[in-house]
């Protein structure tokens, strides 16, 4: 499965974002999407979800050797700060989003078993889900995703604000999910992109770059993103 990019365009009045971005995503990674701030990240995602109108370019899905437009049911986007419907305790939230979903999805589990893909007891469940922490908000955010098994996964700095034990728990269901998904994950931070994804791409003055992937960890392959940065005109 791919997703492509093709001459994607986006202005917000005179200022270029992106400029003919053309990229080509496989499922079975990880793709750890690095830029300044201000460099067009967050736009470059609401782009793909069509959460606004691009200049012009165009995205498709390919399966099975065929080519198709992208829908929105093909994309699942998880935000920094999650979004939940705060009235609801978090098995009522489930039940529902489950029954309105219940034709799409084809291996349906037990309430309990969804559950423990993100380790909330059963005293977090009854809980509303107003009385969440932003990490089991965003475990919630990221369960719904998983059931609904959306093709392609935006994720816009899922991790930053969380403790270590839950981004431990969250690596670990991204890295369970990228067999059969397209997973972009969008962060500042450079550590933690070396440690989860497969590939780094950088969006460096409007347009999407690979970054060989060698010697991944190493200090000469930090410095060199890094200077790709600092010689980035998105300040």
């Amino acid at each position: 499965m791919k997703l492509e990019v093709n001459n994607l365009n986006k202005s917000y009045g005179k200022k270029q974002i992106l400029k003919d971005i053309s990229f080509t995503f496989e499922d079975g990674k990880i793709y750890g999407l690095i830029g300044r701030n201000g460099a067009g990240k967050t736009t470059f995602f609401n782009c793909i979800n069509n959460d606004v109108d691009i200049d012009s370019g165009s995205f498709n899905l390919i399966e099975n050797n065929q080519k198709k437009n992208l829908q929105v049911f093909d994309i699942g986007y998880i935000q920094s700060t999650p979004i939940v419907p705060e009235f609801l305790t978090g098995k009522e939230f489930l039940q529902f989003f489950l029954e309105i979903n219940k034709d799409r999805i084809t291996d349906k589990k037990d309430l309990d078993d969804y559950f423990d893909l993100v380790k909330l007891t059963k005293e977090d469940q009854d809980k509303l889900l107003k009385e969440y922490s932003h990490g089991m908000k965003n475990k919630i955010q990221m369960l719904v995703n998983f059931i609904a098994n959306n093709k392609i996964l935006l994720l816009d700095e899922p991790l930053t604000s969380l403790d270590i034990v839950v981004q431990d728990d969250m690596k670990k269901l991204f890295k369970k999910m990228k067999k059969d998904h397209i997973i972009i994950f969008s962060t500042h931070i450079l550590e933690l992109a070396l440690d989860l994804c497969d590939e780094i791409i950088i969006l460096n003055n409007q347009k999407l770059e690979l970054i060989e992937k060698k010697n991944l960890n190493t200090k000469s392959y930090k410095d060199k993103i890094i200077k790709t940065l600092k010689d980035s005109k998105n300040d």
